[in-house]
């Protein structure tokens, strides 16, 4: 999925809510462990869930739980509120989840929620509490602590203008205790969280998997006559009945839609000749995957098509190869750039002179390739880490080179996800087909 360079960048799992997945309580308990390590003496951390947002009339949107409240207790549940304080004098009060408190008439509605058992028994968090007693417990935590660590999304392309339920928390605490050190919560879960335990990454790896199937799935079913829409309905098919949805609102660009970014309308005919772009991607048990793929509507590529896929191919397997520890994301990007120019050189899209007149500020190669080649992946689509900070062992990473050549009618986008160790990459998603033959040879078994 490539990044959106606006102000404003949705979560793209609003609407398709993860299916509930049981994932060993270890991680969170281990997760919480090593958010105390980071945290000062006699401190406190209040982490809380998403809001439940509006659409119009009496609707709302699907529920899509904090990332960084799930990353440390597991809770994907409406309301629920997470109170950490390591050096309280109680040791029952040093780790505490709240609830919201199911009545008959919210079950009738809403369906099962969940007791104070079984949130134990998912997240590992011996003391539960229903919601109402936060206000009280919160005062006398308060009454305690001198370091006070609040939430807020600080992912570069978060909105600006809106007011999430942690921001309000965090105005309302400030404003009844003025007296206290307050810290960012979010610069270490940034630090912490894109760093990815063996658990998640096998979490990813399902992900990824399930992707593969719903990919070989279409690779069957795209032929001349599709609708982009039905392409879409088969994805949903296949992720779903393995407990998986949409990672992200999928693209499923035919024809000149290939060169349109971010195309979500997804309703035209995929026509003979023409290419269709896939950037889907499952998410299973609230973990990301992230995958693009082109592919020929008839099931052959062009002889020009094929060119095209082939350079992007080959930057595709040199920057995975430049994935290493030690290296900014920003460092990568320029390597891929590079590689990117030196193919629309052979490819007879650029010429020695307009590499040598062009504004440094707006290099030629934007014309055809004008988005960022790799983002952190997890929890978030676009995970959180700090572009700041070379790659490091245990994260994941996806690798997105593309060309875009608008005045041909079509754009050639490849994209898998990197996990990245201390002995050399690991391409999670290198059993789903990326070569031009082996996916002609998958389209023409068609029936």
């Amino acid at each position: 999925m490539v990044r959106r360079r606006l102000s404003y960048v949705p979560n793209f799992l609003d609407n398709h809510s993860m299916k509930s997945v049981t994932i060993k309580p270890e991680l969170f308990v281990t997760n919480r462990d090593r958010l105390r390590q980071k945290l000062l003496t006699n401190s406190l951390v209040v982490v809380s869930a998403n809001d439940v947002l509006p659409t119009n009339a009496d609707g709302t949107m699907e529920f899509h739980q904090n990332a960084d409240l799930f990353w440390l207790t597991g809770i994907n549940q409406e309301e629920t509120i997470l109170v950490m304080a390591p050096d309280a004098f109680d040791e029952k009060q040093r780790e505490i989840l709240f609830l919201r408190e199911a009545s008959e008439n919210l079950v009738i509605w809403e369906g099962h929620k969940l007791t104070k058992e079984q949130a134990s028994q998912v997240s590992g968090i011996k003391q539960v509490k229903w919601l109402g007693e936060f206000p009280r417990t919160l005062h006398k935590l308060m009454c305690e602590s001198e370091n006070v660590y609040l939430n807020t999304n600080e992912h570069g392309g978060a909105p600006l203008d809106f007011e999430s339920r942690e921001l309000r928390f965090a105005r309302q605490c400030q404003r009844q205790y003025p007296l206290h050190r307050y810290h960012r919560l979010a610069r270490l879960m940034h630090e912490l969280r894109v760093a990815k335990s063996t658990l998640e990454v096998e979490l990813i790896k399902q992900a990824c998997s399930i992707t593969g199937l719903g990919f070989s799935r279409i690779l069957k079913f795209i032929r001349p006559g599709v609708n982009e829409a039905e392409i879409e309905a088969e994805l949903a098919h296949e992720f779903i009945r393995h407990k998986a949805t949409f990672a992200y609102s999928p693209i499923i660009g035919s024809g000149a839609n290939n060169c349109i970014l971010h195309y979500n309308q997804n309703d035209q005919v995929c026509k003979k000749g023409d290419l269709v772009l896939l950037d889907v991607a499952a998410g299973y048990g609230q973990y990301a995957s992230d995958l693009t793929r082109t592919v020929p509507v008839s099931g052959k590529f062009s002889r020009r098509q094929k060119q095209v896929y082939n350079a992007v191919l080959r930057v595709f397997r040199q920057t995975v190869a430049e994935m290493k520890p030690g290296k900014l994301l920003r460092d990568l990007r320029k390597d891929t750039e590079s590689m990117i120019e030196k193919e629309l050189l052979e490819l007879d899209l650029l010429k020695p002179s307009d590499i040598k007149k062009q504004d440094k500020e707006n290099p030629a190669f934007k014309k055809y390739f004008m988005h960022g080649v790799s983002h952190p992946l997890g929890l978030d689509v676009h995970d959180v880490g700090f572009a700041s900070q070379p790659i490091a062992p245990g994260w994941v990473l996806t690798c997105e080179p593309a060309i875009y050549i608008k005045d041909e009618g079509f754009g050639i986008r490849l994209e898998n996800d990197i996990l990245i160790t201390a002995d050399g990459n690991i391409d999670l998603m290198e059993d789903i087909p990326i070569e031009a033959e082996e996916i002609e040879v998958l389209m023409g078994g068609r029936d």
